[in-house]
């Protein structure tokens, strides 16, 4: 438990989101939009625009501000950017891959769900050998 990393004791923290334009307003209209001093926002919009450079620029910003505790990212962005994902290793902020209207969820490709099954695995081995 000494271990574990400081979470940012804050009145709020922020949900970052890269994801298509339904999934972001969607999130938007619940309340989760923040626009800040610098007029920096925590989501990105991902059209047929977009470039992969634009992705993981926000992926590195989202993932180095202080103010954001979970970066939201529609699976099928992830995967344009996957060897970003797939490297980030901070508990905080957290990445969760979320489905999308036009593209669905495939947990063969969600890097939280494979690490949950090779730690759980890697646990049951160890079980087993006590």
């Amino acid at each position: 438990m000494a271990n574990r990393a400081p979470i940012a004791t804050r009145n709020s923290a922020l949900i970052a989101m890269i994801a298509d334009e339904d999934t972001v307003v969607g999130f938007l209209l619940a309340g989760v939009g923040n626009v800040d001093i610098r007029r920096k926002t925590n989501y990105l919009i991902v059209d047929s625009k977009t470039t992969i450079k634009q992705i993981e620029d926000a992926f590195k910003e989202f993932t180095a501000r202080e103010d954001v505790a979970i970066v939201l990212i529609s699976q099928y962005v992830a995967n344009m950017i996957r060897f970003l994902v797939d490297s980030y290793n901070k508990p905080i902020p957290a990445i969760l891959e979320i489905p999308s209207k036009d593209h669905p969820y495939d947990a063969a490709h969600d890097s939280v769900l494979s690490r949950v099954k090779y730690l759980f695995s890697s646990e049951s081995v160890a079980s087993e050998r006590r």
